[in-house]
This record gives structure tokens, sequence and C-alpha cells, in this order.
């Protein structure tokens, strides 16, 4: 399969590059890939800074709130126990909880490959020779422009350089990757994908078929 191509310069190329059927056109029969895949990438990236106290970390509580007996009330032994105000927190969370998601390597390449069937058969991925700048941000808009490139735009690059990191980085709506870094979470959410041809090259060695 064929998909739209352009030069380093931004002109539509005579001869489109063409797709692995077995990296871009795979039948997709399992959502719940896809969607363990972008959750997995989600619980990796999640800070786990949530903490409460318990209550013998509270301060104060040392000193019993009442006599043992006859005054009528429930028995307490500290003001710092749970069911108070103040109180300490049961089961509360503690930084050592983990919350990643395992996903086996070759469920991540197989989802990874269904992302890709799915926004190159829409017409969201598009190939270009190469990607050459000066680190200028003015020179990617006009790249970008000019391709017709919108939206949230992802750039797959075989070389992520300082130079590819100043021509993008203060863009909001690109984000530049390298190719073998590529993963679900951003397949999805982009509008736009583009790809250099080395780019494909290793995507394919990458995902496809090692037979």
């Amino acid at each position: 399969m064929a998909t739209s191509t352009f030069t380093a310069t931004g002109t539509k190329s005579t001869t489109p590059a063409k797709l692995s059927k077995t990296v871009f056109a795979v039948e997709i029969t399992n959502h719940e890939l896809l969607k363990d895949a972008y959750l997995s990438y989600l619980a990796a990236g999640r800070d786990n800074i949530a903490k409460t106290l318990k209550r013998g970390e509270i301060r104060g509580g040392g000193k019993k709130p009442w006599k043992q007996k006859g005054t009528g009330r429930a028995r307490f032994g500290s003001s710092r126990n749970p069911i108070w105000r103040g109180g300490g927190v049961v089961f509360g969370p503690s930084t050592n909880e983990n919350y990643t998601r395992k996903l086996n390597i070759k469920a991540k390449h197989k989802a990874l490959s269904q992302a890709l069937t799915l926004k190159a058969g829409s017409g969201e991925l598009v190939v270009i020779e190469t990607f050459k700048t000066k680190g200028k941000v003015k020179e990617t808009v006009g790249f970008l422009n000019k391709i017709g490139a919108k939206g949230n735009i992802l750039l797959v690059v075989s070389v992520l350089d300082d130079l590819v990191k100043m021509a993008t980085g203060n863009l909001p709506n690109v984000k530049a990757i390298y190719a073998k870094s590529l993963n679900v979470f951003d397949v999805l959410n982009a509008d736009t994908i583009i790809v250099s041809k080395k780019s494909l090259d290793l995507i394919e060695q990458w995902l496809g078929d090692k037979k």
C-alpha cells in the first residue's frame, strides 16, 4: 500500500512511498489490546506522590481524652484515632503503590501496528524523504504548512538530535519522537503523523514480520 509522500522541501513526490502490510495493514480483531496499551502508557507515567498520615504519624494524641469508665461516653485511647476529625487515615495512599500495567513486548508491538494501521487507513500518515532543519522554528512551521499538516502533529525521525528538538520544542502542537520510541498513546492522539523514509525503514524492521 502507498501513502502521500513529500520531498525535503515540502513538494509532492511523484513516487509515493510503499508501506509494509505487516505493520500498516494488519487485521484489527482485538480493540481491547489497543485500550490496554494506551492505559499501560498512562500508568507508566503516573507520579506516585499521594500520601496520607496514619494515626501513628500524626503529632499529638498521646494523652487519653477521658477516663476509661464513668463518663457515659465511648472508650477512646487517643484523639488521633481514624474516626475522629484530625485523626489518621486507614488504608490511604503511602507512595508505595505500583500503578504500572504489565503488557508483554509482543502485545505492545501488535497494538502499535494496529494503531499505525488505523492512521494509515484514515489518511493521517504521510511520508517525507527527510527532515532537514537548522534548528529554526519558523522553518519548521513553513514546512508543516506546505505539506498540509494540521492538528496535533507527530514527527517521527531516525535521529532525534538537538537541532530537531530546537526546531520543534516551542511548537505546542508538534512532538518529535525517535522511530523506535513510538507508542500507542502518541500515535492515537496525533491528527497527522509525519514519518521520514529512514524512520519508516526502522519501524518496519522493528515491528515487521521477523520471519
